[in-house]
């Protein structure tokens, strides 16, 4: 049963932990001995030392972080995500302990709570805080809405224009789904692709669609990282224009168990090298779309695949498609989409997309020149202010024959 304040939510965490005989006990215990320390501590805001945890700690820590929504700056929020992430931080048993089904329960639970509290009435006084961190600039991009809790201000929408979709009538061109970071690229899928390839565990990419029949088109193709962060626009949209042949925005998933996520940020290079092995177990959801393809002299080579998958990470609860993109099967008729229609939305939290290409269509990222391709910036804020590296992405990326 789902706790519905913070205060249960605790009673209940000390409560499996001080049955000695449960899976919970035993998962935790195991998790905190086999703690490694940094060979380089981080600095003290991003790194907490869990060696000789127990219930308590755990549960105390829990609402130290339910509680930082109302009490401390909001560019905190990923601090808490990071301490936190240091149990499984390259920790085997710490992996165990928050993908067991237990572990995985507990957070869940604490997700949903967060979540409930980003929905309440009294959330709409921290919507000014992120307007503030924002700044106008930022803010001059999104439409007035209703903003009366934190959740509906973080599913903002852009004003009219305020992303321009690149060659709209070139079906040979993908556009970036959401404002983020494109950083990793792997090029010749296979089923146990690794992601990417030094990853020492594998990925199945009929795994991370669930199954679908769809899956092995993108067997030898490429696949393509867009990660978003908590700060930033948090609707994605089509990459390509076409027909959605299947969509799914209901797969379930752990919570946390980035086995290093510290890394991630790793001096502001986001995602830079990363191990998105174990993205096919987070939630998260599918749209495979058929396009159009064009050969080098601009004429119809017949249609392809695209997939957009979008990756509910550490605090992200909700991986919610628009209506018409919701559920369409092989008995459904296809769903027409231009590319940069919206087709949903992640709610509070840090999430990712990742681009499926078939083989041969897309080996690179390719820009024209004069078009943009990063930002200037002080290295040492990006941490904090990781928002300057996801302005709009309009270069020009294209599908080849």
């Amino acid at each position: 049963m789902a706790s519905q304040n913070i205060k249960e939510f605790k009673e209940k965490v000390e409560k499996l932990y001080n049955d000695e005989e449960s899976d919970f006990r035993q998962k935790f215990d195991a998790a905190i001995r086999s703690l490694t320390p940094p060979t380089v501590y981080p600095d003290s805001d991003v790194y907490k030392d869990w060696r000789g945890a127990d219930g308590k700690t755990l549960a105390d820590f829990f609402v130290e972080w339910y509680d930082w929504g109302w009490k401390q700056p909001i560019s905190d929020g990923l601090q808490y995500i990071r301490r936190f992430s240091w149990i499984s931080y390259e920790n085997a048993a710490g992996l165990a302990f928050v993908t067991s089904e237990s572990g995985r329960d507990m957070l869940a639970d604490f997700t949903q709570l967060q979540g409930r509290q980003m929905d309440s009435k009294d959330s709409e006084k921290l919507v000014q805080q992120w307007i503030d961190e924002l700044g106008p600039k930022r803010m001059a991009d999104f439409k007035e809405g209703d903003w009366s809790t934190l959740n509906k201000f973080f599913i903002r929408e852009l004003k009219p224009n305020a992303r321009k979709i690149d060659y709209p009538e070139d079906p040979s061109v993908v556009t970036a789904p959401t404002d983020c970071i494109i950083n990793m690229i792997v090029d010749n899928l296979a089923p146990d692709t690794p992601l990417p390839i030094k990853a020492a565990v594998t990925m199945s990419v009929g795994r991370l669609l669930d199954g679908s029949e769809y899956a092995e088109r993108f067997i030898g193709g490429t696949a393509v990282s867009c990660i978003l962060m908590p700060d930033t626009y948090h609707r994605y949209h089509a990459p390509v224009g076409g027909e959605v042949v299947e969509s799914r925005d209901d797969i379930g998933g752990v919570y946390y168990g980035i086995r290093d996520f510290p890394d991630l940020l790793n001096k502001g290079n986001v995602g830079y090298g990363y191990d998105y092995s174990l993205f096919e177990d987070f939630r998260r959801g599918y749209v495979i779309i058929k396009t159009p393809y064009l050969d080098h002299n601009g004429d119809p080579d017949g249609e392809g695949y695209v997939g957009l998958v979008p990756v509910g990470l550490n605090s992200i609860g909700s991986v919610r498609f628009l209506d018409p993109f919701r559920r369409i099967t092989a008995g459904s008729a296809p769903v027409p989409v231009t590319k940069g229609d919206e087709i949903g939305y992640f709610q509070y939290g840090g999430s990712l997309n990742i681009l499926l290409f078939e083989e041969k269509r897309f080996p690179a990222l390719q820009l024209l020149l004069g078009q943009r391709i990063g930002v200037l910036q002080e290295v040492a804020h990006t941490e904090r202010h990781i928002d300057r590296y996801v302005r709009p992405l309009p270069g020009r990326i294209t599908l080849t024959a």
